[in-house]
């Protein structure tokens, strides 16, 4: 009685692909049973050994499934996402020269101009930095009780200031242009001010230890913008929609994987450039030693450096390109 109620059933799950996981992941489940009911009653029918063929194949399937997301993503992140990086190399390198540009104006009307500082940062903030540096804790603003909170803070605002920046490539091009505007004219203010105190030395040791990630993020999310812009301006050979479609699906990715870059930067200034600050502040408070800055701020130039410039240059250089179907393939000899 049990095998003719289920022999249909059994012969469908070997014939028959299921439409959706849900559809797998109950088909498992309901061989599972009736393996384990077959194998009660009927523990030397050649229909046990079946159904134990059919639970193995399915369980096989299932666990390779799992396998290749897995390799998938690693394949993503090793090949694809650099890969498609080094594609707008040309972009990146005007969005940085753009970038640096802006900072070079700050720190020039920073000079020419006191005010200018104060018209960019603010005077609240000005005051309280210039308060702090009379107290001799001229990174002051950077320590706080509760390390978490300032972690989720920092982490959740620059990951909507990229994203904004990013949007801002539907504006084609301009609002992207007019944030790496802003933040190149307050960089470029901020660092004047702590020269100008005769801090230029320690804020590069204490401020840049996620600085370097997170201005980095910050350009490559210009970077993004302007590749939206690109994709609707400069179509070549597709249609606009066709060229604008390409370009938000390659922008889209390279936001993707600034997120774990800002997290990484917010983790940072929050557990350790604080650490850093109290090595100069007037109650000469037991902080990370210079060397141990020195180490977190190459550690990251190089991390920026070798995942978005070296490594894309090498993957191409070797032959490795993305197919139209998103998977990487490698060119070999004679191919």
């Amino acid at each position: 009685m049990f095998i003719k109620k289920n022999v249909e059933k059994w012969e469908s799950y070997q014939h028959e692909q299921a439409v959706s996981p849900d559809e797998t992941a109950d088909r498992f489940i309901t061989l599972i049973d009736d393996l384990s009911y077959a194998k009660t009653f009927y523990p030397k029918s050649k229909v046990t050994r079946w159904i134990n063929g059919l639970t193995a194949s399915m369980y096989q399937n299932v666990y390779r499934n799992k396998r290749q997301k897995f390799s998938r993503l690693f394949e993503f992140w090793k090949f694809e996402l650099p890969l498609l990086f080094r594609k707008y190399h040309p972009v990146f390198l005007f969005t940085v020269l753009l970038f640096c540009f802006f900072v070079f104006i700050g720190l020039y009307a920073a000079a020419r101009n006191p005010e200018f500082i104060r018209s960019i940062l603010g005077d609240n903030y000005v005051n309280h930095t210039e308060e702090n540096i009379a107290n001799g804790d001229p990174f002051g603003i950077y320590k706080d009780d509760n390390y978490f909170n300032m972690f989720v803070r920092i982490a959740f605002n620059n990951i909507k200031v990229a994203f904004i920046t990013f949007l801002g490539g539907l504006s084609l091009g301009i609002f992207t242009f007019k944030i790496l505007w802003d933040n190149g004219l307050m960089l470029g203010s901020f660092e004047y001010l702590f020269f100008e105190h005769g801090l230029g030395l320690q804020s590069i040791l204490v401020i840049w230890i996620h600085g370097v990630i997170e201005i980095s993020s910050i350009v490559i999310a210009g970077t993004a913008g302007f590749i939206l812009a690109r994709g609707f301006l400069f179509p070549g050979t597709y249609s606009r929609l066709e060229s604008f479609r390409r370009a938000a699906s390659d922008a889209a990715k390279i936001m993707i994987c600034l997120v774990p870059f800002f997290i990484i930067a917010a983790f940072l200034e929050s557990y350790v450039t604080h650490l850093m600050s109290t090595t100069f502040d007037a109650s000469h408070s037991a902080g990370l030693p210079v060397w141990a800055s020195i180490i977190i701020l190459a550690t990251s130039l190089f991390l920026i450096v070798w995942y978005f410039i070296i490594w894309p240059r090498k993957l191409h250089s070797k032959g490795y390109y993305i197919k139209k179907n998103g998977i990487v393939n490698r060119l070999l000899d004679g191919e």
